[in-house]
């Protein structure tokens, strides 16, 4: 529609839902799954170490569930069949519910099945939440009204799309959305260049993020990339309203 386009992640960059669904959903389903309650301590410990506060933060689940697991296999207790799961997070193109599910069905495996298992029950318990608990950051919905003035708008995440839509149409944000890219489509880094084959100026496209992963995938993309730092999302946003994008409408923003 536009020659701009910015493309946001969700959690923890437009929407302040990373921390809780990673410590009342992700994590804690963990230890149900397989029978962990010697080791739930350290393990969700270490599970927000790896989601919430390392520079693997914003990883995929399936990914993240992959480190845990073979964690816990080397340290506390064996993971049945992790052979099984690992194979598929080491050659998968798409880490979703439904590319692991496909699998699964030609690919019979316990450990698989509790994987499955585990993510249907993240998704059932992430849509509990109650509607406070999953809000977009302060300034978000101001801010995406003036962008998308002059620019395209893609979300382009790593989270389960339903979830998503849900989330930013209750947030009333989707009105001032394009396109939404998320696991079903594949990584960020081939969502942005989906995205990109649209016809997009790679000068003329930033991702909005709040994780390494982000970076990584605008870096690989060859486009512009504006950090919503941890902590500090309220004021990264009004600084990218009040300075960052009329530079990036201007050229002569030039951060990747």
């Amino acid at each position: 529609m536009k020659d701009f386009l910015v493309c946001i992640d969700s959690d923890g960059t437009a929407m302040d839902t990373m921390t809780i669904k990673h410590q009342r959903c992700f994590g804690p389903l963990i230890i149900p799954t397989w029978k962990l309650e010697n080791y739930q301590k350290e393990i969700l410990e270490r599970w927000d170490e790896i989601n919430l506060f390392s520079n693997l933060r914003g990883i995929n689940r399936f990914s993240g569930l992959q480190i845990m697991l073979n964690e816990i296999n080397e340290k506390y207790q064996k993971i049945d069949d992790l052979d099984s799961y690992n194979n598929w997070c080491n050659n998968t193109m798409i880490f979703s519910h439904a590319e692991l599910q496909s699998y699964y069905d030609i690919n019979p495996s316990p450990c698989i099945k509790k994987v499955l298992d585990w993510s249907r029950k993240v998704n059932q318990e992430i849509a509990k939440l109650k509607p406070e608990d999953k809000n977009a950051f302060e300034g978000v919905k101001e801010t995406m009204e003036y962008i998308f003035k002059y620019a395209d708008i893609a979300i382009v995440s790593s989270a389960n799309k339903k979830a998503v839509i849900e989330e930013w149409e209750r947030c009333n944000l989707l009105a001032s959305t394009n396109y939404c890219m998320t696991q079903e489509e594949g990584t960020k880094v081939e969502c942005i260049n989906k995205l990109l084959s649209l016809g997009y100026n790679n000068d003329k496209v930033l991702m909005m993020g709040d994780s390494v992963e982000d970076l990584k995938a605008a870096n690989a993309n060859n486009i512009l990339y504006y950090a919503i730092r941890p902590k500090e999302e309220v004021e990264s946003w009004k600084e990218f309203k009040d300075t960052i994008f009329n530079l990036f409408l201007e050229g002569k923003y030039s951060h990747r």
